[in-house]
């Protein structure tokens, strides 16, 4: 089989094709076996379009290198309903016989079933295939040797046809009979068993096989040689199992029961491909094919009684009404064209007629202080010590703040030098190779404002980081200041690296697992307990709702004779009345008689009754109303408890938060980040080179309405973007009334008079300049 096709290489989601030459692919049959099953049956790859420009975009299937030029057109049997059909596990593994795998799950099992396959040895591959093809025994050999060898029963034998199981336990037993060249099993020798390895196979006029043989010692070194006959030699284990030999049998068959080789498998080891006697009666060959007598006669004698009768055409606009594919696909084994599932990758949805109206996606803001590559060392330094402030005993400080710190040129800044110290201090406490290394500097365990730097140089002594080393001479001289942002923030990343490597913060994060596992457990406490509650009532309910109906139905049973409950001398009348049956009419009138008398008694009471039984129903109805709208009360206020625990937990789960994770990302790949400290949502594009933000409502708006719902990248990230929305505009309103009291005071500064201008400390830019660490170990 041969197709044509083109190299492309990947361009976005799409590939180029950069050199438009006819490249044959040979298909082998071998080949075609491997290839996974459609709901159990061949599947053919579509063939490449014709015509194809050189610098023509196209499509290309990843694992079956398939190449579509668009994912829309059905004709052509579009990109993105191949690639949704390769995902559902609809899928089969020949060699195996695995199913409700995925094309690709399919293939990988494909593949390592030929790598065990291949672990057959070649010499008894021929033996084993004259075994499967055709199960070449006559029925009498054959229930001799299931008999013999697999102990079945010779009631059950004689049948010729043998199932999956029953031919690989056969092909097993036998080929251990048929030792080879090379083999290596056990000997038996003078009352021994030696492992040996067979040199030589020796044929004697007897009849008996013969093997020369080399006794093996330590380290598979021959010892001497040896003549065995064929009983003597046994397998400790065998170089086989059934389950590659199940492999092996469905790799090299197209047909089972009777097991058919694959023809150019059979002509490659000369194994016949003739039918045997025993199946010409059933079986005959056409087109290279077994074809069953019996079937193929049925289904001629049903077409012709079709035809007779005139229904051949309605039953094939019956078969396309069922919904039933039509020949031409059935021949082809192609799927119909299914509608597209969503969401689907981002860089494959494209604009359909049925889309909202997206807005134009906000460009962010990009105005930072330091260098557009050191905005990631920036954002994680702070977010550490932001993170771990208490057990750093760090006053927190803003993002803001820091960024100003790092592009000051001042040596002893108060917000550098206690980040540097903090940091310091917990790799000291560790006692690890940097407090090694001041212990033999005979350093002080005391930071101060003087000496910092020379405990910063020491740290970078101990790592001896190529790009840093730079630095250790003018950080020497006390000149930190002087020092840029590239190298300030390599310091601090390289500091907060080690320190996350400490005791004293690995203690930290596993409490704060312990606290989230346990808060979690609460969690679950509670909703199990209320739904315990839930359900208990619901059966309180359905009891009293089923009592209330026995009791109706036993007043209706009283209500046809209202005197029986009350006059109980009325059932014994009447009992009386069929026992003594032979007594006197005078005795039957008189207790008539009777029962008159007292019902009317009766009826004169029903009035009263029948007051008493009104009151007595208003009463319940208002009862009845005053208990439910207690409940309704009681389940406001226990639901406005339950909501009040689950903000509770929330908030006490995000204190306790270990890392911060990205909201998502959109269809290029670039992620947003959120950091509850600062407000802001942060952009990093996919190559980490680019960064900006968004600081305003209206920006996470227009940021929302831009992302498209069918791509699976944008769909994640537009449903955190809803869960933290409240919290993301209520922080970025908080931002921009302290931002617009900032340049108000600004602006009141620059008013100011020269005579009266304000000291540079009191301008609100430079704010940072007045940190104090109001944690600070004394």
């Amino acid at each position: 089989m041969y197709i044509t096709g083109s190299i492309a290489i990947a361009f976005g989601g799409r590939h180029r094709i950069i050199s438009y030459s006819v490249v044959l692919v040979h298909l082998s049959e071998e080949a075609i076996w491997k290839m996974p099953l459609f709901k159990r049956k061949p599947f053919d790859l579509a063939k490449p379009p014709e015509d194809l420009e050189p610098s023509e975009l196209v499509y290309q299937v990843r694992f079956t290198k398939e190449i579509f030029r668009d994912y829309q057109y059905p004709k052509l049997k579009e990109y993105l309903n191949r690639i949704n059909l390769y995902r559902q596990r609809v899928w089969m593994c020949k060699s195996t016989g695995k199913s409700n795998l995925t094309y690709e799950e399919a293939m990988v099992t494909e593949k390592h079933a030929i790598i065990k396959v291949q672990q057959l040895p070649n010499d008894l591959v021929a033996p084993a295939l004259r075994i499967i093809q055709f199960n070449i025994f006559s029925r009498l050999e054959l229930s001799r040797l299931l008999h013999d060898i697999l102990y079945v029963p010779l009631s059950l034998c004689g049948k010729g046809m043998l199932s999956l199981r029953d031919l690989a336990d056969l092909v097993t037993k036998k080929l251990q009979k048929d030792l080879f060249v090379g083999a290596e099993l056990y000997g038996k020798k003078d009352d021994g068993l030696y492992p040996c390895r067979v040199l030589k196979i020796v044929e004697n006029g007897v009849g008996k096989t013969q093997y020369e043989v080399a006794l093996l010692g330590e380290n598979k070194k021959i010892t001497e040689n040896a003549i065995l006959h064929g009983e003597d030699l046994v397998w400790k284990k065998t170089p086989f199992n059934r389950k590659i030999l199940k492999s092996f049998i469905r790799e090299s068959t197209c047909r089972s029961i009777p097991w058919v080789l694959h023809e150019k498998l059979a002509q490659k080891h000369g194994i016949s491909t003739d039918l045997p006697e025993e199946l010409r009666s059933k079986f005959f060959l056409q087109g290279g094919q077994l074809v069953n007598r019996t079937k193929k006669r049925k289904n001629e004698n049903r077409n012709n009684v079709g035809e007779a009768n005139g229904e051949s055409g309605k039953s094939k606009r019956n078969k396309g009404e069922t919904g039933k594919p039509d020949a031409s696909k059935e021949e082809n084994n192609q799927p119909e064209d299914e509608p597209v599932k969503y969401p689907i990758d981002d860089l494959l949805v494209k604009p359909g007629p049925d889309d909202p109206l997206f807005t134009d996606r906000p460009s962010p803001s990009r105005d930072f202080n330091v260098p557009m590559d050191c905005i990631g060392d920036l954002l994680m330094v702070w977010d550490f010590c932001s993170s771990f402030s208490r057990v750093l005993n760090l006053w927190p400080f803003s993002l803001e703040d820091f960024e100003n710190a790092i592009c000051h040129k001042d040596s002893n800044l108060v917000l550098i030098v206690e980040t540097h110290s903090a940091l310091l201090r917990i790799l000291i406490k560790d006692d690890g190779e940097y407090s090694l290394a001041l212990q033999n500097k005979k350093r002080k365990s005391k930071i101060s404002l003087i000496t910092w730097t020379e405990y910063v140089f020491d740290f970078l002594e101990m790592i001896n980081v190529t790009e840093l080393c730079s630095c250790m001479t003018t950080i020497k001289r006390g000149h930190y200041g002087l020092l840029d942002a590239n190298a300030k923030l390599g310091i601090l990343r390289e500091l907060v690296c080690h320190a996350l490597e400490t005791d004293l913060i690995r203690g930290k994060l596993d409490d704060l697992i312990e606290q989230r596992r346990a808060l979690g457990a609460t969690v679950r406490g509670e909703a199990l307990e209320y739904a315990r509650k839930k359900r208990e009532e619901k059966e309180q309910l359905k009891g009293e709702s089923n009592g209330l109906v026995v009791k109706e139905n036993s007043m209706e049973s009283t209500g046809s004779n209202p005197h029986m409950a009350e006059n109980g001398e009325e059932n014994g009348d009447i009992v009386e009345e069929v026992i003594s049956s032979r007594q006197s009419n005078a005795f039957v009138n008189r207790k008539q008689l009777n029962g008159q008398s007292k019902k009317g008694e009766k009826q004169k009471l029903d009035p009263k009754v029948e007051a008493e039984n009104i009151t007595n129903s208003n009463e319940k109805e208002a009862q009845k109303q005053l208990t439910g709208e207690k409940k309704e009360d009681q389940e406001k206020k226990s639901k406005e408890k339950r909501e009040q625990r689950k903000e509770y937990f929330k908030r006490e789960m995000e204190k306790r938060s270990i890392r911060t994770n990205p909201l998502g990302k959109d269809r290029d790949y670039n992620r947003y980040w959120w950091f509850r400290r600062d407000g802001r949502i942060f952009v990093e594009s996919s190559d980490s080179k680019q960064w900006g933000y968004y600081c305003a409502k209206e920006e996470v708006d227009a940021l929302m309405s831009s992302l498209n719902p069918k791509g699976e990248r944008e769909r994640a990230l537009q449903q955190q973007l809803e869960k933290f929305y409240p919290r993301i505009s209520l922080e970025l309103q908080k931002r921009s009334k302290d931002l617009a009291q900032k340049i108000a005071l600004e602006e009141a500064v620059l008013r100011r008079s020269t005579r009266v201008r304000a000291p540079p400390r009191e301008n609100p830019a430079n704010a940072f300049l007045k940190y104090v660490n109001k944690w600070k170990e004394d």
